[in-house]
């Protein structure tokens, strides 16, 4: 899908950001890739943000899962202009096993006022395999940064 881009600093400015977002930091979390409309995200699955049965634990996924969505609307914003979560559902599907956990955050619909997200969170083996362990929908609404 092929978005306007409305800041040409863009990406400079989504990497700020999220350099500047402490909750990342501490889950482990680096940026993939970027691209307009688009945010993959990966973390380490570590015993601190694992649940008692080993996996990921799925307040993990949500964080990873809204925060690629979000960065992945604000790539489309203008200058001057961030974004902030009005809703999210998350499905977990599948045990999230493995090494690493990757968030990978989409735009479905840019809006005016409100910009329609999605992700997917796929578990990482040791062997590189994927596997989705969950799925996610939000809604974004943009705002002025300050």
């Amino acid at each position: 899908m092929s978005f306007e881009i409305r800041d040409t600093e863009w990406e400079a400015r989504c990497r700020d950001a999220f350099a500047a977002q402490g909750m990342m930091r501490t889950l482990g979390v680096q940026i993939v890739e970027v691209a307009p409309g688009r945010v993959t995200l990966r973390a380490p699955i570590r015993a601190e943000t694992a649940q008692h049965h080993g996996y990921a634990h799925a307040a993990l996924a949500f964080a990873m899962g809204d925060t690629a969505q979000g960065f992945a609307a604000g790539s489309l914003m203008a200058p001057g202009m961030g974004v902030l979560t009005v809703e999210m559902k998350i499905n977990l599907i599948a045990p999230a096993k493995g090494l690493f956990l990757l968030a990978e955050g989409r735009v479905e619909r840019p809006g005016r006022r409100l910009t329609a997200t999605s992700a997917e969170i796929f578990a990482e083996g040791a062997d590189g395999a994927r596997r989705r362990t969950a799925i996610l929908l939000g809604t974004m609404t943009g705002v002025e940064d300050g």
